[in-house]
């Protein structure tokens, strides 16, 4: 259906929150700076304090398991909307993204409709990581990361909604605290909906600002594409396997070079590989950008393991 200006739909804004204190008041303006005339909520799903009094201005309502998921349908149940708009505390939408991604939801009939992800980084680490993760080392075919034509896709990027649609799926499962969001777009497709993608749609992301934490984001992401693999059985690509099967190689590899030394060579291997493809598509720092590409795959791939 296309809606006509007198007819524009009511929009609500949903956010999960935690430890969001430095970066969701910036979130909140371009929510206010937004272009779209009909926006009439903001409701912030708060896990602690430091949220919630970021969140002044907006309707907030309590989260105490913290996890995105239960945040997420806690605010969807307390909102209003015709159309409902998922962002992050650590997002930033540009002014006329919700303009956009409500025009496109009248044009192609979709259930659900976003854009691209850009990571943009403030310390070398963090410029490092977002360079890895829009790497097709790191991102494989994923639209939401590397770009494409707009079209249907699998899953985009956070996602504007026909409330109808989101209710009706159930909204988000809470035993995905990452991953929920592919989880969710896989049930509407399931369901006959159409998920649709635009490039021209394209939030700013912060992305982790250590080795560390970029660990301990992708062990989660690989257990919860375990979880995933358990809940729908066959939905897997080819390219999924891949981390876990690296882990196994390189861990017999290592064990492997204590009776066949030349084996210690796999790992080394892999990371120059890793080094000279980042070098090749122009890194400022590729020995740091294979780094973060390392720790992604590692850690996705023993997250998938132990999932």
């Amino acid at each position: 259906m296309i809606w006509l200006v007198s007819e524009l739909p009511t929009v609500s804004v949903i956010i999960p929150a935690r430890g969001a204190g430095e970066s969701l008041p910036e979130t909140l303006a371009a929510i206010a700076a937004q272009t779209y005339r009909n926006v009439i909520e903001v409701i912030v799903a708060a896990a602690d304090e430091e949220s919630r009094s970021a969140a002044r201005g907006t309707t907030v309502v309590d989260n105490p398991t913290g996890s995105t998921p239960a945040g997420l349908n806690l605010a969807l149940a307390a909102s209003t909307g015709d159309v409902i708009v998922r962002c992050d505390a650590h997002a930033v939408l540009p002014s006329e993204y919700i303009e956009r991604a409500v025009e496109l939801l009248g044009e192609s009939g979709a259930a659900n409709v976003g854009g691209m992800q850009v990571p943009v980084g403030t310390t070398p680490w963090e410029e490092a990581i977002a360079y890895a993760m829009t790497s097709p080392l790191g991102a494989g075919d994923a639209r939401y990361r590397t770009g494409g034509d707009a079209g249907p896709v699998e899953t985009v990027y956070l996602g504007v909604f026909r409330r109808e649609a989101l209710v009706a799926a159930g909204g988000y499962d809470e035993a995905f605290w990452r991953n929920q969001d592919y989880e969710l777009n896989h049930r509407l497709i399931d369901a006959g909906h159409t998920v649709w993608f635009d490039p021209e749609l394209r939030v700013i992301y912060r992305p982790r600002g250590s080795l560390s934490e970029l660990a301990g984001q992708y062990f989660a992401y690989g257990r919860s594409k375990r979880l995933f693999s358990r809940k729908h059985p066959g939905d897997l690509r080819l390219r999924q396997w891949a981390p876990p099967g690296l882990v196994l190689v390189l861990v017999v590899s290592l064990l492997a070079s204590l009776v066949a030394p030349i084996l210690i060579l796999t790992p080394l291997i892999y990371l120059a590989v890793l080094t000279a493809t980042e070098f090749v598509r122009g890194a400022e720092d590729p020995l740091r950008v294979a780094a973060a590409l390392a720790t992604m795959h590692v850690s996705w791939g023993v997250g998938f393991l132990r999932g």
